[in-house]
């Protein structure tokens, strides 16, 4: 049986969604996205994600598709009708459809696509063993504080650590870290300190590293928020990332170095854990 997927205002199977050949998404890549976790059939950090979303339409100037009420009923539809118990929803708005021109169209009407993907969360095979990193130069554009689709550079830099034989890269601006293709970069440095390049523009305001900081935080763990550079991961005790999909990935290998003693280590290990625990409490 196919997925039943969200198409401006129609839940239709995979086979029948369809988008405008003129749409901006699909000509210019201006639409935004949030993808949010499910996970023993709740939404997590669903709040958050609405939040960031609204921050990127804003940024754009870009209208809103509906409110939040309703966005939070299509995610619940789309659980139901695809009996989802796991695994991720991906929403995208982009600014409408209209004749290709750079200035945004003044009358466009946003289009709202939704889906689902199954996928386990929890028991990651990756999260037992750990993940081995490349660093590659962030050739990405200057506003990753907002999330678009125009994420090319991120795919391109998947590739390239696939055929290194790699699972992910790291990306690097005027010699620090600034994130993965796709999550949040962390270090635990020899002292124990967690350490994540603060906010700005140069990088995703993360959902899950916002929740996974405060999970930091509260269990007395300290943190800072600051630049870090490739040669300083490789020395650290640990080293992992973040992202809605991932949650708390240990990172044991960067550009053919062990870090720490090669494997996941405790503090990414007991922050996956309170991570877990603390978003079903408060997942809905």
């Amino acid at each position: 049986m196919s997925r039943i997927v969200y198409v401006n205002g129609e839940y239709v199977p995979e086979e029948a969604a369809k988008i405008s050949v003129f749409d901006r998404g699909f000509l210019f890549a201006d639409a935004i996205y949030e993808v949010t976790s499910v996970l023993d059939g709740k939404l997590l950090d669903f709040e958050g994600h609405m939040r960031r979303l609204h921050r990127s339409l804003g940024e754009l100037e870009m209208a809103e598709p509906c409110d939040d009420a309703t966005l939070e009923a299509i995610h619940r539809e789309l659980m139901t009708r695809n009996a989802l118990r796991e695994g991720l929803i991906y929403l995208q708005v982009t600014r409408g459809a209209a004749d290709r021109d750079f200035l945004y169209p003044a009358e466009a009407v946003p289009s709202l696509v939704l889906f689902t993907q199954a996928k386990s969360l929890r028991t990651s095979p990756a999260a037992q063993a750990g993940v081995r990193i490349i660093s590659a130069p962030d050739i990405r554009w200057g506003r990753r504080d907002i999330k678009t689709v125009q994420l090319l550079a991120s795919a391109m830099a998947k590739m390239e650590a696939k055929k290194a034989g790699k699972d992910d890269v790291w990306m690097t601006e005027d010699g620090f870290v600034t994130e993965g293709s796709s999550n949040n970069a962390y270090i635990v440095t020899q002292d124990g300190t967690i350490v994540t390049r603060d906010l700005s523009n140069a990088i995703l305001h993360g959902i899950t590293r916002a929740a996974v900081l405060r999970c930091a935080r509260e269990a007395q763990m300290k943190v800072e928020e600051r630049p870090f550079t490739i040669e300083e991961a490789r020395g650290a005790a640990e080293a992992f990332f973040t992202s809605a999909s991932s949650f708390v990935m240990p990172v044991i290998e960067i550009d053919g170095t062990p870090v720490g003693s090669g494997a996941p280590g405790p503090v990414a290990r007991r922050l996956r854990e309170i991570y877990i625990n603390t978003a079903l409490e408060s997942g809905s």
